[in-house]
Formats: structure tokens, sequence, C-alpha cells
């Protein structure tokens, strides 16, 4: 926890949506700064990350909440797709939020994920 919340490197960073509440540590917010001289640019990502309880056995799961037109997320819900992202593709317990973060910052600088950001309203939040 406090890696994130504390550590960051200035590009990305995570904490609890609710540390008063959320004994289990399930659910998590974070964010991305985006990559200057990308599409990207000046703009901060909002993620929610949740953690189940076979976390970190398995993947958390992780949506964009900040509209984004990326290769390996969702378009309509924001759902990222570990499958398409390098480094997740397979996953380890090893890894964290923090690496998750990482990651997707990296697809970001990739040739691929160069596509002009439409803005528009944000994704709708499961209920």
């Amino acid at each position: 926890l406090d890696q994130g919340e504390k550590h960051g490197d200035g590009r990305c960073s995570y904490g609890l949506e609710d540390p008063n509440n959320d004994t289990m540590m399930y659910n998590w917010t974070g964010s991305i700064f985006g990559p200057q001289h990308t599409p990207f640019d000046n703009q901060l990502y909002q993620l929610r990350i949740y953690c189940g309880d076979r976390y970190p056995v398995e993947e958390p799961k992780v949506q964009f909440v900040t509209r984004i037109t990326m290769p390996g997320v969702d378009a309509q819900t924001g759902e990222v797709s570990f499958k398409d992202i390098d480094g997740l593709e397979r996953w380890s317990r090893k890894y964290g939020i923090a690496h998750v973060l990482r990651c997707l910052y990296n697809k970001m600088l990739r040739r691929e994920s160069r596509v002009r950001q439409i803005p528009g309203p944000d994704f709708p939040l499961p209920k």
C-alpha cells in the first residue's frame, strides 16, 4: 500500500478505494498520468481495480473509469484485457498493482496505441 501511495514515480499511483470500510482490501483505485508526446499527454486516467479472494494467484479485474482509446481496453466498458497487454498476458502471483499500472503506462507508449483520443464521458461504473 505504501509503495503505491507514497513512493510512486509520478506516472502511476494507487490506493484503497475506501480504507476505512474495506478490511479485505478488495477495492482499489489507480491513476496513470499520460506519457508526454503521446495522445495521452497531460491527461490523468483513473482506474478501478478489484482484487478478489484469489488474488494474487488470479489477476485483478481492472477497468478504466476515464474514457480511453487503446488496444487491450474495451471501448464500451473500459475493462482491461490482460492477454492484450505486454507484461500481463501471463499473470504471475509475483505481480502486483504497481506492475499492472506500469504495463498499462508502457502500452500507452507503444505505436499501436497512438490513436487520437476522443474526449467523452467517463465509462459507466458497474453497479
